[in-house]
């Protein structure tokens, strides 16, 4: 009896892995049909993480307030604040219209860009310090690679920054989704 409800739970997760899987492959692929549209969800979503980020670090500073000093809840304030006002910016451009829209959309895109920039630079220079390690080429791999991707981001006219994000998010969907079917089928095969 134990035995049949374990397969039946372990086949219901496989069940619910083949699903997820096979959704974020849809989803990855719309992503990459209509590359824009998914660019705006993404900035979407960034502002309301903005805004709730920014409503609970005002909550979390004001209630930790007694125990820290003036000075510190002051600058966490500050950043809850800026957090606030910038997705609520970005959310009320979105309404403004689609210029302003494509604007955050563009913007957000070229933040990313520069990140990349950034993270690869660091990637290569930790890297290359580490040569001695086994492995080290993948670092360097890695950095040189995102270093080159945040150069194309940040090199891009504006029209090819609002397809970025969408971009970005299709091939991590279309990834996720077959490693969710790969690992489904490999980890959650029936027992003979």
């Amino acid at each position: 009896m134990t035995s049949d409800r374990a397969e039946s739970g372990l086949g219901s997760l496989r069940s619910f892995t083949v699903a997820e899987g096979i959704l974020l492959l849809v989803l990855g692929v719309l992503a990459l049909l209509f590359p824009v549209i998914a660019s705006a969800w993404v900035t979407v979503v960034v502002a309301l993480a903005f805004l709730v980020g920014g409503i609970i670090g005002w909550v979390n500073g004001l209630n930790r307030a007694r125990r820290l000093s003036r000075w510190h809840c002051f600058w966490r304030l500050v950043v809850s604040t800026l957090f606030v006002v910038t997705g609520g910016w970005i959310i009320q451009q979105f309404s403004a219209g689609l210029v302003p829209a494509a604007t955050q959309v563009a913007a957000l895109a070229f933040a990313i860009g520069i990140v990349f920039l950034v993270e690869g630079v660091v990637a290569t220079i930790v890297s290359l310090s580490h040569r001695e390690m086994s492995g080290w080429g993948w670092g360097l791999a890695n950095g040189i690679v995102t270093l080159i991707l945040g150069l194309l981001i940040i090199t891009m006219k504006a029209g090819g920054l609002l397809t970025v994000l969408g971009i970005l998010v299709g091939i991590s969907f279309l990834f996720s989704g077959v490693d969710l079917l790969v690992f489904s089928a490999a980890f959650h095969e029936p027992e003979r």
